[in-house]
């Protein structure tokens, strides 16, 4: 379940840092590209999957 989660949150993760990419207007080839609100929404979307890694491999005593 672990190895789930960790996959999930890093997907989630990569897909925010893309649309930030897009946002900055570094990956071409979008309607999302050079447009500043796909940077904030990929910023956020990276916040989720960083608190789903942590959440992920949260110590279970």
């Amino acid at each position: 379940m672990r190895l789930i989660r960790n996959v999930l949150a890093l997907i989630v993760l990569g897909i925010g840092m893309l649309w930030s990419l897009q946002g900055l207007g570094l990956v071409q080839g979008s309607f999302m590209t050079g447009r500043s609100e796909w940077l904030y929404i990929g910023l956020v979307t990276m916040l989720v999957g960083l608190a789903g890694l942590a959440w992920a491999n949260r110590s279970r005593i």
